[in-house]
């Protein structure tokens, strides 16, 4: 199975062919599950959502008409899942008097440079960006998919994915400024 390409394991897939399903979600389930947490931010949230991803992968592979890569396919489903599981989840404000006994703990930029990495540095203003900027940001970088895939994964224009790619990387910038950091890093 390891020698077929995702496409035909979909065909397998679809004519309910288990060890074709084993052999996809060996190939993708690390790739579905990290766009999964950079989206909903809960491991444990991720690993539900993942299963779900699977299943409809399984109940839907008939329908997979190969407009798009297999990958693109299953990112696009788990997106769908976890901006449905998101909308789902109800966002109960603070209390202004909880908010404000909310001790200020962060550190100043000195000394988050000499406690963590730059991968941590870059990892906290990824998650100050807005979900549409941290979601094409996670595909074109992390997964490397084109500006295209991303739009058919997105569901929006190409045009709006380079619009979204433009501002995401100025509000990183912006981010990183405030931490003190330039582009010349090492």
């Amino acid at each position: 199975m390891t020698a077929l390409s995702d496409e035909a394991l979909v065909a397998l897939v679809a004519g309910g062919d288990g060890n074709a399903m084993r052999s996809l979600y060996a190939r993708h389930s690390t790739r579905v599950f990290r766009f999964l947490v950079r989206l909903v931010r809960d491991a444990t949230t991720a690993e539900d959502l993942m299963s779900d991803v699977f299943f409809d992968v399984w109940q839907q592979a008939a329908r997979f008409e190969g407009r798009s890569s297999v990958t693109t396919w299953m990112l696009g489903v788990a997106r769908f899942k976890a901006l449905s599981h998101l909308r789902r989840r109800p966002h109960q404000p603070l209390e202004p008097d909880t908010a404000e006994a909310i001790e200020d703990e962060a550190d100043t930029p000195e000394i988050l440079l000499q406690k963590v990495g730059k991968a941590a540095v870059i990892r906290r203003c990824l998650a100050a960006l807005s979900p549409e900027h941290r979601e094409v940001i996670d595909l074109v970088y992390y997964h490397e998919r084109s500006v295209d895939e991303v739009a058919e994964i997105v569901g929006v224009p190409a045009g709006t994915v380079k619009t979204r790619l433009f501002h995401a990387r100025k509000r990183l910038s912006e981010h990183l400024s405030a931490l003190g950091i330039d582009r010349g890093w090492p």
